[in-house]
C-alpha cells in the first residue's frame, strides 16, 4: 500500500505561501482547506488564490472543499488545476453528478466525511469517486487532537474499498502527528494530510519523511 504525506498549508506563514510550499517539495500533495465561515465556522482562502498556488505549487494542489454549495463551487477548482478536489457529503446536492464532472475535468474526486457522519450510506458512492476523506477532527480549525473513535470507521472504508476491488485512496485529516500516524496507517489510511506537524517543524523535509516511514512501516505490519 503506497503512502502519501499532503501536509496542509493551513499551519503555514499565509505571508510567504510560495516559499512554504517550497518547504513541502518532498511531499507528495498540497492540501489546501477552502472554508467559508457557513459549513464549518472559519473563513480561509478562495478560487484566486488557490488558483496562484495551483501556478506556484512544486508538488499537486489538494483542495478540500469545508463549503456549502459544492455542486456549483467545486468544478472552478478544478478549471484551476487542482489535481484533486474533495467535496463533503454533508453539504453536496448531487454526489455522483459533481464527482463525474471533476473527473471530466480532469481532477480527481475526494469524498468526506465528518467524524460523526456514517461511511455506510456512502458506499455506492465508491465507484464514483478516487479518494474518501475520514476527518480525524472536526473540520474547521488546524491544531486539534486526533479523534481515536474515527479509527473503527477507516477500517469499513478501507475494507469496503478492498471488497470492491477499487483503486480508491483513503485520506485521513486532522491531528496527524509521529504519534497518531500509525494508527490511522494500521486502520487501513495511505493518504495522510497533517498540518502542524509539518509546518511546525525546524526540518519539514525531515518531517515528511518521517511521517512517511511510520506509516510504511505500519502498513507492513498489517
Amino acid at each position: 500500500m503506497a503512502v502519501r504525506i499532503s501536509p496542509s498549508i493551513l499551519s503555514a506563514d499565509f505571508a510567504n505561501l510560495e516559499a512554504e510550499l517550497g518547504r513541502i517539495s518532498t511531499a507528495d500533495w498540497a492540501h489546501v482547506d477552502v472554508m467559508d465561515n457557513h459549513f464549518v465556522p472559519n473563513l480561509t482562502i478562495g478560487l484566486p488564490v488557490v488558483e496562484r498556488l495551483v501556478q506556484v505549487s512544486p508538488v499537486p494542489v489538494d483542495v478540500h472543499l469545508m463549503i456549502e454549495q459544492p455542486d456549483r463551487w467545486a468544478p472552478a477548482f478544478a478549471e484551476a488545476g487542482a489535481a484533486s478536489v474533495t467535496f463533503h457529503a454533508e453539504a453536496v446536492q448531487a454526489p455522483v453528478r459533481l464527482a463525474r464532472e471533476l473527473r471530466r475535468l480532469g481532477a480527481r474526486a475526494g469524498v468526506a466525511l465528518r467524524p460523526a457522519t456514517p461511511f455506510e450510506p456512502y458506499v455506492d458512492l465508491l465507484a464514483e469517486v478516487d479518494m474518501v476523506l475520514v476527518m480525524t477532527v472536526e473540520p474547521g480549525f488546524g491544531g486539534q487532537p486526533f479523534l481515536d473513535g474515527t479509527l473503527a470507521k477507516i477500517r469499513r472504508v478501507r475494507a469496503a474499498v478492498g471488497a470492491a476491488g477499487l483503486d480508491v485512496w483513503v485520506q485521513v485529516d486532522g491531528g496527524i502527528s509521529a504519534q497518531t500516524i500509525e494508527r490511522a496507517a494500521d486502520a487501513g489510511a495511505d493518504t495522510f494530510v497533517a498540518g502542524s506537524a509539518v509546518y511546525g517543524a525546524q526540518d519539514a523535509a525531515g518531517r515528511i519523511a518521517e511521517l512517511r516511514a511510520l506509516a510504511a512501516a505500519a502498513h507492513r505490519h498489517v
